[in-house]
This record gives C-alpha cells, sequence and structure tokens, in this order.
C-alpha cells in the first residue's frame, strides 16, 4: 500500500539514465519499421538511390571533372553520408517527445532522454549504413583507400552533432510556432540539397561564391571530411572549429529554450499541432 522512496546514488542514478537513453534508442530505431533490419534496410536503400542519383547526374551533365582527384564514387558518397545525417539528426530530435507528450507520464522520463535517444537512433543507422554500404562497395568494385579513415569519421560525428544541435533548437521553439519551425526545418534541409557544398569543392569557388556557402557549418564539415579522406585535397577554406562552435552554440540556446518551454509547458498546445 505504501511504498518508501529509495535514494539513490548519482552513479546509480546516472546507469539508470544511461539504461533508459538505450531502450528509448532502441524505440526510436523501430519506431519507422518493426524489424530493425527491415528499417536498417530502408536507410540503405535511400543512401544508394541517392548516390546513383548524383553519380548519374554527375556523369551526364560532364562535371566529373569538378572533382577531386581519386575515387570518385567516394568523393560523392562523402558528401550524401555527411548530408544524409545531418538533416536525419534535425528531423529526429526535432520529432522528439515534448514535455506534453505521453511518454513524460512514465517514471523518470524526461525531455533531456528523449532527445539524446533520437539523436543517437539516426547516429547508430547511419553508422551501420556508412559501413555496409563501403564494405559492399569494397568487395564487389574493388580496394576502396580511404587516407584518414578516423579523421572521416570524426567528420560525419560533427555533421550529426551540428544536425542535432540545431534540431535541439527548432525542438525548443516547435511548441511556440509549430507550423513556422515546421517549414523553417523544411527549408534548411532543401537548402541544404545546394548549400552543404556535396557537389563541389571549396577550395575550386571563387571568392564570391565561396561568401555564399561558408555559413552552413555542413559545408565546412563535409569539405573538411574529403580533406580526410582523400590525401590530394587539401582544403584552405573551411575549418573544423566552424562547426563545433556553430554546434555548441545551438546547444546552449537549444537548453535555455527547452528549459524556458517546459516551465510553460501545457497540455493544450497538443491541439495546437
Amino acid at each position: 500500500m505504501f511504498e518508501g522512496r529509495v535514494q539513490k546514488s548519482m552513479l546509480g542514478s546516472g546507469r539508470n539514465m544511461l539504461r533508459l537513453i538505450y531502450h528509448n534508442t532502441v524505440r526510436s530505431v523501430r519506431k519507422t519499421h518493426g524489424n530493425a533490419l527491415a528499417a536498417l534496410g530502408i536507410n540503405i536503400m535511400q543512401s544508394v538511390i541517392m548516390v546513383a542519383v548524383f553519380y548519374a547526374m554527375f556523369t551526364v551533365l560532364g562535371l566529373r571533372g569538378m572533382a577531386v582527384r581519386g575515387d570518385f564514387l567516394l568523393y560523392i558518397m562523402s558528401g550524401i553520408f555527411l548530408f544524409l545525417t545531418h538533416i536525419k539528426a534535425i528531423g529526429a530530435v526535432l520529432g522528439a517527445e515534448g514535455a506534453t507528450s505521453s511518454m513524460m507520464n512514465h517514471l523518470n522520463m524526461n525531455t533531456a532522454i528523449a532527445i539524446c535517444s533520437a539523436a543517437l537512433g539516426v547516429l547508430y543507422i547511419q553508422t551501420l549504413t556508412v559501413i555496409l554500404i563501403l564494405f559492399f562497395y569494397n568487395a564487389g568494385w574493388g580496394p576502396i583507400e580511404i587516407y584518414d579513415p578516423k579523421g572521416a569519421y570524426a567528420m560525419l560525428l560533427l555533421a550529426w552533432f551540428t544536425g542535432s544541435a540545431i534540431g535541439m533548437l527548432f525542438f525548443a521553439l516547435k511548441p511556440w510556432a509549430p507550423q513556422f519551425v515546421s517549414i523553417l526545418s523544411q527549408l534548411l534541409q532543401r537548402a541544404n540539397m545546394i548549400a552543404s557544398g556535396k557537389m563541389f569543392l571549396a577550395n575550386t569557388l571563387p571568392a564570391y561564391m565561396l561568401a555564399m556557402f561558408d555559413w552552413n557549418p555542413l559545408f565546412h564539415t563535409i569539405d573538411q571530411a574529403r580533406g580526410f579522406a582523400f590525401i590530394n585535397y587539401n582544403p584552405h577554406f573551411s575549418s573544423v572549429s566552424y562547426p563545433i562552435y556553430v554546434g555548441l552554440a545551438c546547444v546552449t540556446l537549444g537548453l535555455m529554450g527547452e528549459f524556458y518551454t517546459r516551465k510553460h509547458s501545457s497540455q493544450s498546445w497538443n491541439a495546437k499541432r
């Protein structure tokens, strides 16, 4: 009838939070499809189709000379993988359960766990997708050579981090203006089809065009990733620090906004969505 409250240590609370994040990450992965393997297969097909479309477009338009000297398909994949990871992280964090979600009625569940789980679910699926595609490409079409695999994967993590950070900023704004945030996130994802720089190299752009793209943290991560992937490309007009600063700024603003939103949350918000 009565249940005593058990005091937990900081280590126990941290372990319990990690357990909740793990189970909610599994739930977020299975959200797109009941079968985890099918969800992974769908994601692989999306990546392969986009790579094939860009490969055909570059070939038909005669733009292969604009690519870095080396494996042309790896050049395309280096941009596509980071682009998909970035935009999927934005969408996943933006779509995470908010303070008024029914999931928050569960014990120890909170928005921080929901956000972390959504972001980690994307990272898990995208990492497996990249590994499997590169494995089958290496096994079926010949050996693949990446100059610095650790650095290239670090840029994938940076693209995921900046996408999650921007998604967190949108997540904090969503309860106040859901339609506006939805339109703004779609515009950003569509703009990144061009502004991400996955179709060209920063070193080949004139100064007036470079100014149109260097505001975008994804542009910097993709250009730096190609510097790690290809031994004969040295990016001069992009940096690793800029996406980190942008991501940290978005996380800080997102945390502040989410804290304020949670303090003023209302169940009536669900009726506006």
